[in-house]
């Protein structure tokens, strides 16, 4: 599961606004857990999370926030479930003002995908000044 991530969607151009929104929603429950245990989970986020449909998210209310905190197939953290659904009211703002997340991403490196060339784990930086530009 984890090699067939790695070698077929990580790090791989993407146009498709509910694949981008997928990946925001999956780093967010990553946060201070193993990527492994959030792709065992990617299904219950599929389900839980109505196909990553961004209206649908950024409308849920409080009864369903509650509903999927209590599903076995998600991580539990209230708050990265409510991170989620603020993220979707996020990306429906982006895609009012720039058509699509896509263009919004793609915009900040002139469509261009950024090729790192480091040699070793030690030598990726935490964060870039275009990462935290974006995750503003």
């Amino acid at each position: 599961m984890y090699q067939d991530y790695h070698d077929n969607e990580w790090g791989r151009p993407c146009q498709d606004d509910r694949v981008l929104f997928e990946f925001i929603l999956l780093e967010g429950a990553q946060a201070g857990l193993s990527w492994l245990t959030i792709l065992r989970r990617r299904e219950g986020y599929r389900e839980a999370f109505d196909d990553y449909d961004l209206n649908s998210v950024a409308n849920f209310d409080e009864e369903k926030i509650l509903d999927i905190k209590a599903n076995g197939n998600v991580i539990k953290h209230e708050g990265k479930i409510r991170a989620a659904v603020g993220n979707a009211q996020a990306a429906i703002q982006i895609c009012e003002e720039q058509g699509s997340l896509a263009n919004y991403f793609w915009n900040h490196v002139d469509g261009l995908a950024i090729q790192g060339n480091r040699k070793h784990l030690k030598d990726v930086p935490a964060q870039t000044q275009l990462s935290s530009l974006i995750a503003k």
